[in-house]
């Protein structure tokens, strides 16, 4: 049962090969670059949504941190792409994996922390230390403000990882039951496959709000930063 509950957790090979990088480029290809100059409904819908999403995420922002716009949309765009296509049947989600996760917020944390001690180095300092702090409390703050910095990486990740996961254990889990329950007691099978949908439903909710959160909290730490 462990065994099969977990397996869409692990990452599909072909030949002993992991194809995760493969599954990581297929969500470019739902947002194919206009080539003509009369797009179609599909092109302008998708345009229109970025252009929403963009202005929410650089409405706080200065002209410097604007210049991370391009970068802050293809990450929520690829982020909720992802999730979305982990909903299809036999499918894998790569934000399931703690160390891709990691692999993102790292990155982006560490390049938004360097930008603020590039260029508002006392600002930045400054944040390590609460203002009227006694000074016996001093040395303490400035350990505890510090591991904080160095934790926010590591929650952008556990919580994108621990949202997708959980949803996708219970849609088995009560997948699973529902099929059980299907030559014991129609009824009661009939009650959890309306729950299914229903939580079906709320996981496809839940990925483009997740998508959004971990775009916005990056957007934020820039934000802090610039």
């Amino acid at each position: 049962m462990n065994e099969n509950l977990f397996a869409s957790f692990i990452t599909p090979t072909i030949v002993g090969i992991p194809i995760v990088i493969l599954i990581i480029a297929i969500p470019s290809i739902l947002f194919p670059s206009p080539t003509r100059l009369i797009t179609s409904r599909l092109t302008s819908l998708q345009q229109w949504l970025i252009q929403l999403v963009l202005k929410q995420l650089m409405m706080m922002h200065s002209i410097k941190g604007r210049t991370w716009s391009l970068m802050l949309i293809s990450l929520i765009l690829f982020i909720g792409s992802t999730n979305l296509l982990g909903l299809l049947p036999h499918s894998f989600t790569p934000t399931t994996q703690l160390s891709m996760n990691l692999g993102m917020a790292i990155p982006l944390w560490a390049a938004a922390v360097i930008t603020g001690f590039r260029h508002k180095t006392k600002m930045s300092l400054a944040h390590l230390l609460p203002q009227g702090t006694p000074v016996p409390l001093i040395p303490m703050l400035v350990i505890i403000e510090t591991i904080s910095l160095f934790i926010q990486p590591m929650a952008l990740a556990v919580r994108l990882t621990a949202n997708i996961t959980a949803g996708h254990l219970l849609m088995h889990l009560i997948g699973g039951a529902t099929l059980v329950l299907t030559s014991i007691s129609p009824a009661t099978a009939s009650i959890t496959f309306i729950i299914l949908i229903l939580l079906t439903i709320l996981e496809f909710a839940v990925a483009l709000i997740q998508a959004y959160v971990f775009t916005l909290l990056v957007s934020l730490y820039l934000h802090d930063n610039t």
